[in-house]
């Protein structure tokens, strides 16, 4: 049976579903720690849904169709393998432990925030208007959360944690107090990478959600009469035609800057890498439509978040 459109790597995981999600996490968290406590995991996951559904003090719902509550969810539990592949390898420097596990969630959750609009936000009407800042929007939220949810003494580490997932600032500039951070971070932006482009719909959701997002951030055109600086993408053709070659930089990327992190994916289910499997599938795709092009070869219609799905688990 082919995978299902709202389904993680394994199609197991309802990755629309934060329960589903949360459940998993835990799973993978107590087989590492069995005598630690899933309360802070269970606390982060509310707090994001109710964030994103709009139920959270000061701030709008998720209006971002992109980067909304599946893509967050796949990206921590992206996260939750790849430490758990690396608590797993023999050779490691040293074991992160249950602390920084929880750590490693809380930034995963939390990586796109900066999308969220503040309700006395009367300047942007969509999130998506902070797609050049949202990494460093984020950075704010997370020192602020973090010592709500007990973790203070983690909360500067957290907003610069959080750069590793963007391109505000190069990762090797990216200021961390030491080699286990510095390792949370790449996994972090590893999670971020591989997650998405590992989509079943990724592809679908680049046409039809990521460029209207690009438009409002300023990074594709609206019409052939905007010629803003920061447009990189002249038309949805044009960003769909690319992604084949988006990879090729996204996996340097992947394996230079970010030090090759995603292999603790193939530690984590025993020998194969589901994700980079199913990115090689969906970029095989790009570049048979990329050659034909004809972007109505993009057929899948991906998840939309119901009022249920969004509701406080």
């Amino acid at each position: 049976m082919p995978r299902r459109n709202e389904y993680d790597v394994t199609d197991r995981i309802n990755t629309t579903d934060p329960a589903s999600v949360n459940g998993e996490v835990n799973r993978i968290f107590l087989e590492l720690y069995p005598n630690a406590s899933t309360h802070l995991l269970n606390r982060v996951f509310r707090d994001l849904a109710r964030l994103l559904a709009g139920d959270y003090p000061g701030y709008h719902a998720c209006d971002t169709s992109y980067h909304n509550l599946q893509h967050s969810l796949d990206v921590t539990l992206a996260m939750a393998r790849l430490m758990d592949g690396y608590e797993r390898t023999r050779e490691r420097r040293a074991e992160l432990g249950a602390r920084l596990f929880r750590f490693g969630v809380v930034t995963a959750l939390f990586h796109d925030i900066g999308y969220l609009r503040k309700v006395n936000d009367t300047r942007h009407k969509n999130g998506a208007e902070y797609t050049l800042k949202h990494v460093s929007r984020g950075a704010k939220f997370l020192e602020d959360y973090m010592n709500r949810i007990g973790m203070a003494e983690l909360a500067p580490i957290a907003s610069r944690i959080i750069h590793f997932t963007g391109y505000e600032k190069p990762i090797e500039k990216i200021d961390v107090p030491n080699i286990s951070f510095r390792l949370i971070g790449s996994m972090l932006g590893t999670a971020d990478i591989i997650a998405q482009m590992a989509d079943r719909c990724y592809l679908e959701k680049c046409r039809d959600r990521l460029y209207p997002e690009f438009v409002e951030g300023g990074l594709a055109a609206r019409n052939d009469a905007d010629h803003r600086t920061s447009v990189m993408f002249r038309s949805v053709e044009d960003l769909m035609l690319s992604t084949p070659r988006f990879y090729k930089s996204a996996r340097a990327r992947l394996n230079e800057q970010l030090g090759g992190a995603h292999g603790y994916a193939g530690k984590h289910f025993g020998g194969q890498n589901l994700y980079l499997d199913e990115i090689d599938k969906n970029m095989q795709y790009a570049s048979s439509v990329a050659d034909r092009r004809d972007l109505s070869l993009f057929r899948r219609e991906p998840p939309k978040l119901s009022e249920e799905t969004l509701a406080i688990v």
